[in-house]
Formats: C-alpha cells, sequence, structure tokens
C-alpha cells in the first residue's frame, strides 16, 4: 500500500476500482493545520483528469499494471490489431486505447500495451520510429536565417514542424514522446 509521503509523478494507483497516474502533486505544510497533498491525476482508461486534495497518512492501492510487447498488424476502420510476440494470441483495440499512438504506430512494429486486470488500456510506442513523408511544401528561399520549419504530413497522417530541406518521400526519425523532428535517415 502507498501513503500520501509516497506520492510523486507517474505513480499508479486504483482509485474506485480504475487505474490513475499521477500527473503533478504539491506536499502543503500550513502553519496551522495538518499536512495534507495536492495532487492532479488522470484515469489511464478514459482520460479524464481530477484534481485531488488527500490528508496525510491517507492510503492507495497500487495498480497492477503488465506490459506485453505485442506486434502492430494492422488497422481496420477504428480498430487496431495486435499480436502478442510470445504467446501469438491477437487483441483489437479502439481509437480511445490506442490514443495518440496511433500517430507514430506502421504495420510489424513492436509496441508495448499496457494491462490492468487481464484487459488492455494502453498502447506505448517505442521512442523512435522512423517515417516517410508524403506530404510538405517547398521551402522558400530565403527562409534560413534563424531555422525556419515548415509542417510535414508523415505516412501515419500525423503531422509534425521540420527543417525546410525536407521534402517530400524524405524518411525521418520522429521521437514519439515529443513528437519532434530528430534527423532524416536512409531507405
Amino acid at each position: 500500500m502507498y501513503e500520501t509521503a509516497d506520492i510523486r509523478k507517474n505513480l499508479k494507483i486504483v482509485i474506485d476500482g480504475a487505474p490513475w497516474v499521477v500527473i503533478d502533486f504539491q506536499h502543503v505544510k500550513p502553519g496551522k493545520g495538518n499536512a495534507f497533498t495536492r495532487t492532479r491525476i488522470k484515469n489511464m482508461i478514459t482520460g479524464s483528469v481530477l484534481d485531488k486534495t488527500y490528508k496525510t497518512g491517507e492510503r492507495f492501492e497500487p495498480a497492477a499494471l503488465e506490459e506485453h510487447d505485442m506486434q502492430f498488424l494492422y488497422k481496420e476502420g477504428n480498430r487496431f490489431h495486435f499480436m502478442n510476440n510470445a504467446t501469438y494470441e491477437q487483441v483489437e483495440l479502439d481509437d480511445d486505447h490506442v490514443g495518440d499512438a496511433a500517430n507514430w504506430i506502421t504495420e510489424n512494429l513492436s509496441v508495448k500495451i499496457l494491462y490492468f486486470r487481464d484487459q488492455p488500456i494502453g498502447v506505448t510506442p517505442p521512442n523512435f520510429v522512423e517515417l516517410e513523408v508524403i506530404e510538405s511544401d517547398p521551402g522558400l528561399k530565403g527562409d534560413t536565417a534563424t531555422g525556419a520549419t515548415k509542417p510535414a504530413k508523415l505516412s501515419t497522417g500525423a503531422t509534425i514542424f521540420v527543417p525546410l530541406f525536407v521534402k517530400q518521400g524524405d524518411w525521418l526519425q520522429i521521437d514519439t514522446r515529443t513528437a519532434e523532428y530528430l534527423r532524416r535517415v536512409s531507405r
């Protein structure tokens, strides 16, 4: 069991039978009265965010989460199909569970699927992926003085900002945590 003294960012706890993650917290010790902890927590299933205050000494149940290595197979409508690399079982998730990871996953990519009580609740793509630029305006001459950027649409449908020299057909390495261009790669 966790107590309020154990609260920190990314701590995963169970509240009312659902997994929550601590986004932000602040331990407060007023001049008068008992200490308490203000938290901002996010439901890992629905994505809703709450601000909650806990008195010192309150206890929390740890969220029993498991991560499984899986391979993304294909997308059909708003359903994503994954295969467990160890057992070859297939799992189907909808857009809500995949979330922003849909911007970075391509067929045959290995991802991590997060489970809570044997139910898949989220997808974590690798930190770095390589994607093709399918649409990008040409850079304008003279716009290079301060490291200007332009939008580029990737093969997954995501749009990111890239340097002016990037053109359609280039392959880019992208940081999925920040949605930032890192470098061009050769294919």
